[in-house]
Formats: structure tokens, C-alpha cells, sequence
């Protein structure tokens, strides 16, 4: 049976694009988190078209076969790695941005689209697609809208949630969806739209997107706050977003983070600061000069030692390439890593920030903290080498440590990178059953035999359920 699934693929794609050879399949195995698969997948599909996803889908649902759709494999907590006996199908060929329409203020682009070739390609236009995770040079766009990723611009621009105004979407079963537009915000569809937004796969293998572009801010200025403390700069973070500044970013660096990333690219960072602080203001020029002006003054105010504005576009380019390094800065520390991105009220980063400090030194493991502080998006990095099972054995009980630490503040358990299976044994904690129990209902619907990207954000169907 197998072998005539993979033929009927080959005949879909062409045998080239379909990958059987254990070598091949061990790529799709894992992602970038520490999360891995029991055992290999039956095949990797890699489709050109919506077309060519549908009918794949249509063999799946004959032969109740699970897929797993997947992007560039950079996600974070477990949500693209292959299932047993799955197909995964792989998005990476539809990489086409189909249009970009400076009138209409929207792209349309394919799922495998690189996020910053877009962004790239809309700054040329003098226009701006805001979500910027830290992974954007590798990150697609499927991924992104799969678990609704943000970044350091989420704070004043929104998440991915914010820029879909149209979807094309293929359902378990073959059927293909074509949602939205350019004006989804007046269309009947709109909430259908947001549903698919951040499913993880779950409900839909989504193929293309119509995406809102916004203009680009004609002034931008990043100062940079050093603090003796990481609590005081938390206490800083409060006090910029109650005085009703809006900063186009306000992004958190610890001790350790400052150290690996001064460590990985020689910046000149201050290593002796306990918090650094990087405070971006963007729009009109009038307007960032008195923004900028007025965060400075917040974080003298809060005991920063030195507050310093980039002189040029090189300094600032300097400062936010620091920031977006930290994540790889950290092997230096440990060769291994579980990065995480609680998301708490505001005014509880600070207590949260002292409370994964208290965490690491229970459990013996460095856990840097950094993130998206202006709206309390925190991403603790549990710093850990596999190789020593007793640290290793440390690793989850951390995890688990930080993650009821979350719910506790009155926070979620992901501010954008999904839940995947990493946090799966949370999701009732965190929702309440009743709202599992909608969520599982929602999915019967779009996905009655329960295969897309099965053991993901909630347990799986029961066999009973999923063939009714």
C-alpha cells in the first residue's frame, strides 16, 4: 500500500520531489527546537502548486494517511516535525511573491515565501510589512501566519494576525478554500480567515496569502538604555507603556545574552550592564525626535547608567543585529537549547523576570532572558548540553517550572511560536476544558478523520471520534 501511495505521489509532483531515502527523510525529523520524531516519516512531498497540495491531500484522506505540512523548519516548538508513518509535505517550492500592488497596499505571495525577501522587496516600494520575528531570513510566510508570529515591531505594528486579508487553503480532505481578498475586513469570511491564523496546521494546509502592506515610517531612531539591574529596566518597560508612548519596538537583553552576543560579534557592548534596553520610535520625524526624547528621559528616570541614541543607520543596524544574534550568541554558553516565549501582563515582567532567574538556580541550568518586553513577550532560553544526561534530565522540569510560572502571572504559554507538542501537556491548564473541548470540536469539523499534523497543540483524536 505504501509503495502504490508513493507511486500515485510521483505521478502527482514527479518522482524527484518526492523523498523516500532514510538520509533524506532524517532532515524532517526535527526543527529548532529540541523537539524530535519517534521514527521516520513514510515520505516527503515538495509541491509546486495549490493544485498539486490538493490532490496530494485527497490520496491522504483515502488512505487515512497523517500529513504534516511544514515550511523552512525553523519553528520553535515542535510543531513541523514529521509523524510516524506521515507524509510531510513540504512547502518550500512555492516561493513565488505574485504581486505587490503599492495602489492596493498588499502583496500576494506563496506560502514558501522568505519573510524578509518580502519585506525586502515592499521597502523597495517605499512600503512595509511589518511582522519581523528573528528568524525572518529564513522564516516563510505559511509558517509565520501557522503560528501567528510576531516580533520586536509587534508592540506597535500588530502580529501576523493583524496583515492577512486573504487565504488559500486546502482541507484534509482535497477541498480548496479561497478566502478573503484585498478588502477581507468588509468580507463575510473574515472570521474564517483568523481561524486558520495560528492552527499550526492543524485545520489546513494553507497555500497562498494577500497580505497588508502598510507605508514605510519616513524617520526611525533606537536608543539604548543600560541598566545595572534587569528589574529596573522591566520597571523602565512599565513606565514607557503607561506614559502612552507607542514605541515601534522595546526589547529586553539580560546579562547573559549581553555577554554571548558581545562574545559572538564584538560590538562594544557594555558587559558589565545587568539589562540593556533598545527603544525604537518610528513615523513622522517631529514625532520620533519627541518619542525618542521622551523614552530617554523614562529610563534615566529609572536608573539607567547610560542612555545613548544611534548616531547613523550603521549604529542602529549595529544595535539591532545584536538583538536579533542573541539566539545563536547562546551555543557559546551551551551547545543545546530549549527557547521559549511566555507571554505575561506588563506590569508582572519584572516579578516574572526575578521569578526564571529563581528557576535557574533551582534546576542548575543558565536561562537567559530576552524578548519583546513592551508587550511582556519574554523568551527564557534554557541553556543545556545533551550530552550530560544530568543536565539534560534538568531541561523539563525548567520548562515545566517557567511554564506554570506563566499561567500563575495571569500570562499564556506562547506569545509566538505556537504550541506544537512541547507544550501540548499544558493546553488544558492554560484554556480549561471546556474551551479544549470547542477547540477539538472546531477541528472535527475541518479535519473529521483527524490527519493534519496529528499529536500537535492538542492530544490527538480518539480513533472512535476522528471515523464518524
Amino acid at each position: 500500500m505504501s509503495q502504490r501511495l508513493i507511486a500515485q505521489l510521483q505521478a502527482i509532483v514527479g518522482p524527484a520531489f518526492v523523498l523516500t531515502r532514510p538520509g533524506d527523510l532524517l532532515c524532517y525529523t526535527s526543527d529548532g527546537s529540541i523537539a524530535e520524531a519517534a521514527s521516520l516519516p513514510l515520505a516527503v512531498v515538495l509541491p509546486a502548486s495549490t493544485d498539486e497540495i490538493a490532490a496530494v491531500l485527497q490520496l491522504a484522506s483515502a488512505s487515512r494517511t497523517p500529513v504534516v505540512s511544514r515550511g523552512a523548519g525553523s519553528g520553535l516548538a515542535g510543531g513541523a516535525v514529521a509523524s510516524a508513518g506521515a507524509l510531510v509535505l513540504a512547502l518550500t517550492r512555492l516561493n513565488r511573491i505574485q504581486e505587490l500592488n503599492p495602489g492596493g497596499m498588499f502583496a500576494r505571495v506563496e506560502a514558501g515565501v522568505i519573510t524578509g525577501e518580502l519585506q525586502a522587496q515592499a521597502e523597495a516600494l517605499g512600503l512595509c510589512y511589518p511582522p519581523d520575528p528573528s528568524s525572518l531570513t529564513v522564516s516563510t510566510i505559511g509558517g509565520n501566519i501557522a503560528c501567528n508570529a510576531g516580533g520586536p515591531r509587534c508592540i506597535k505594528y500588530g502580529v501576523t494576525a493583524d496583515y492577512v486579508l486573504g487565504l488559500t487553503a486546502v482541507l484534509a480532505d482535497g477541498a480548496v478554500l479561497c478566502l478573503g481578498g484585498q478588502l477581507s475586513r468588509q468580507s463575510p469570511d473574515a472570521g474564517l480567515i483568523q481561524l486558520l491564523v495560528g492552527s499550526e496546521g492543524t485545520l489546513a494546509v494553507i497555500t497562498e496569502a494577500v497580505l497588508r502592506l502598510v507605508p514605510g515610517p519616513a524617520a526611525r531612531r533606537t536608543a539604548l538604555a543600560v541598566f545595572a539591574q534587569v528589574e529596573d529596566a522591566c520597571t523602565c518597560v512599565e513606565q514607557i507603556m503607561a506614559s502612552g508612548i507607542l514605541p515601534a519596538g522595546l526589547e529586553l537583553m539580560d546579562d547573559t545574552t549581553i555577554n554571548t552576543v558581545e562574545d559572538y560579534l564584538a560590538l562594544g557592548l557594555p558587559r558589565d550592564a545587568g539589562a540593556l534596553l533598545l527603544m525604537l520610535a518610528d513615523g513622522a520625524p517631529e514625532a520620533v525626535a519627541d518619542e525618542a526624547e521622551a523614552m530617554a528621559a523614562l529610563a534615566r528616570a529609572c536608573g539607567a547608567s547610560r542612555v545613548e541614541v544611534a548616531r547613523d543607520e550603521a549604529q542602529e543596524a549595529a544595535l539591532w543585529r545584536a538583538r536579533r544574534s542573541v539566539s545563536p550568541s547562546l551555543a557559546r554558553l551551551r551547545p543545546n537549547k530549549l527557547g521559549e516565549d511566555i507571554c505575561v501582563p506588563v506590569p508582572r515582567v519584572a516579578a516574572t523576570v526575578r521569578a526564571i532567574k529563581q528557576i535557574s538556580q533551582q534546576h542548575g541550568l543558565p536561562i537567559p532572558v530576552f524578548g519583546h518586553a513592551g508587550d511582556g513577550n519574554l523568551h527564557p532560553n534554557i541553556l543545556f548540553d545533551r550530552r550530560n544526561p544530568a543536565e539534560y534530565a534538568r531541561v523539563w522540569p525548567a520548562a515545566e517550572a517557567i511554564f506554570r510560572l506563566a499561567l500563575n502571572m495571569g500570562g499564556t504559554l506562547s506569545g509566538e511560536h505556537g504550541i506544537g507538542t512541547l507544550k501540548r501537556a499544558f493546553i488544558a491548564e492554560a484554556l480549561g476544558q471546556d474551551v479544549v473541548a470547542a477547540s477539538l470540536a472546531v477541528k472535527h469539523a475541518f479535519d473529521p478523520l483527524g490527519i493534519l499534523n496529528p499529536g500537535k497543540v492538542f492530544e490527538d483524536l480518539p480513533a472512535s471520534t476522528a471515523r464518524q
